[in-house]
């Protein structure tokens, strides 16, 4: 992808799929991205057409069931919007999202700005910039028809898979200190029928360790030319395998002292 007519051609073949919950087997042979930078570029011109505007980050494929379930090597990066960002208990509609499935994630809020410099930052750097650590549930979804064959480039442009958000009160207690890496998270999915999924997850199911993850992100959009800036969420992928979700499902996940997440679906 060498020029900004194909990447306005990506960004608006892959939004008018998003708006009208179709979708494509692949984007056009001249809009087609070749590398990440290529994706991430195409990816950019998304945040033109959201009507509420950025309000954070979200990073796919931290896990290995993550990168399994839509068949890439590696984390990417993608932006959540304003209008697809919802509060804990609220009630999603799965009619437009194939994907279906609910990940319960740890999320931080950036206190401060945080773009490039000359290094990477490392992770006391990026924990000093953050404000609050946020119980988080991300619903995802792609514009692919088969998003196991998309590859990486395409699904980046594809906003790393981002569909709706849900994203809980910041936590009250002292998170700095807590081993994030071994920390729990228990989730119960309660179906339609009446039965229950109890499912457990752990801090280090997204890349090691959350902020390990959180870390790789600020690199990743720095390496863009990218900041994170003060007020904005980014949600660190999920920390247990991804809980299959039909219409009627409950899901609350428990972060224990950290606060609970919990939607409907419809």
């Amino acid at each position: 992808m060498n020029s900004a007519i194909d990447c306005k051609t990506a960004a608006d073949c892959i939004w008018d799929h998003w708006r009208a919950g179709t979708v494509l087997t692949a984007l056009p042979d001249s809009a087609r991205p070749q590398n990440r930078r290529d994706g991430y570029a195409a990816q950019s011109l998304l945040a033109m057409k959201a009507t509420r505007g950025l309000i954070g980050w979200k990073i796919a494929a931290t896990s290995a069931a993550g990168q399994a379930h839509i068949n890439v090597d590696g984390p990417m990066a993608g932006r959540l919007f304003g209008e697809r960002t919802f509060p804990s208990g609220t009630t999603l509609s799965l009619r437009p999202n194939r994907m279906r499935v609910a990940e319960p994630e740890f999320a931080f809020r950036a206190g401060r700005d945080l773009g490039p410099k000359g290094a990477p930052h490392n992770t006391e750097q990026v924990l000093d910039a953050m404000d609050a650590l946020i119980p988080a549930l991300e619903v995802p979804d792609s514009r692919f028809a088969d998003f196991t064959t998309a590859g990486t480039a395409q699904l980046i442009a594809d906003n790393a898979c981002a569909h709706e958000f849900v994203l809980g009160i910041p936590a009250s207690i002292d998170w700095r200190n807590l081993d994030l890496a071994a920390y729990p998270v228990h989730a119960t999915q309660t179906k339609a029928s009446g039965g229950k999924i109890e499912r457990d997850g752990v801090g280090s199911n997204v890349l090691g360790d959350p902020r390990i993850a959180l870390t790789w992100f600020i690199n990743e959009i720095a390496s863009l030319g990218l900041t994170l800036t003060s007020g904005q969420i980014v949600t660190t992928g999920t920390c247990m395998l991804p809980l299959a979700i039909e219409p009627g499902d409950h899901v609350h996940a428990d972060f224990g002292i950290l606060g609970q997440i919990e939607a409907r679906f419809e």
